[in-house]
């Protein structure tokens, strides 16, 4: 009986800390926090092992890079999509992805007050099926995603079918659920013309015509898919406080 007693307050202590008191949440070793002015329309964000550099992102970049959502999953100001910022972040060498997420969560609360809830919205989206004629796919190699896209272009390597749908959530800023029963990963490009590409662009000739086809028409053609129109449940996080600027490094 004690024994038990014994492993039950070990497990106490691990949950509430000391005395209590939570373990207070991860947190960068190092952080350089800089309003960005540049006027630039362009940002980027790299890193080496222990540090990570995010150049002129706006606060609702940072926020969802945080949560690990896409932007449609975000309710808060609409100044967030506009003011920039500058982030230096130093860690561990050992840190996980995971982790360091919940670092960028911690100094977006220390620095910028943030708070937030979650909340389930319904909302408009697409599931990913088959099409008539089935999937036109090559099998690849477990063990990697490797990724390459630019506007109207993906090149997958070893993506599952959930990978590709998280990716034409992004494009789409719609919500989409995979429902193909594809259980492997493969090998994809997907080319098509995106909707705000003005006509003449397509092949560089002025005053012809984009060239190319809709993603969904290029879903079908080209990789044997095609996206349905359906709403569900999707997480959203609101934002409840934010300060614009943020508390000096």
């Amino acid at each position: 009986m004690l024994r038990g007693l014994t492993g039950v307050s070990l497990l106490l202590c691990a949950a509430y800390g000391v005395f209590g008191q939570s373990a207070p949440p991860p947190a960068f070793e190092v952080a350089s926090v800089k309003t960005n002015t540049s006027g630039s329309g362009s940002s980027s964000s790299n890193g080496s092992k222990g540090q990570t550099v995010f150049t002129n992102l706006t606060l609702r970049q940072f926020v969802t890079r945080a949560y690990n959502i896409k932007d449609f999953q975000l309710t808060g100001p609409d100044w967030m999509g506009n003011i920039r910022f500058d982030i230096t972040a130093k860690y561990p060498g050992e840190t996980t992805n995971e982790q360091r997420a919940v670092m960028l969560q911690t100094l977006l609360a220390e620095r910028f007050n943030l708070a937030v809830h979650r909340e389930s919205k319904e909302m408009p989206a697409y599931a990913l099926v088959l099409a008539k004629n089935g999937p036109k796919r090559e099998e690849g190699k477990p063990g990697g995603v490797s990724t390459s896209s630019n506007r109207g272009r993906f090149e997958d390597k070893g993506v599952s079918m959930a990978g590709l749908a998280d990716q034409l959530a992004r494009q789409l800023e719609r919500p989409v659920a995979d429902k193909t029963g594809l259980t492997g990963v493969y090998n994809l490009r997907l080319e098509w013309t995106p909707d705000d590409q003005p006509a003449g662009k397509g092949d560089g000739a002025a005053g012809e015509p984009a060239l190319g086809p809709s993603i969904f028409t290029a879903l079908q053609e080209q990789l044997g898919l095609k996206l349905q129109t359906q709403k569900m449940p999707v997480e959203i996080i609101v934002v409840d406080h934010v300060d614009r600027t943020p508390i000096e490094n």
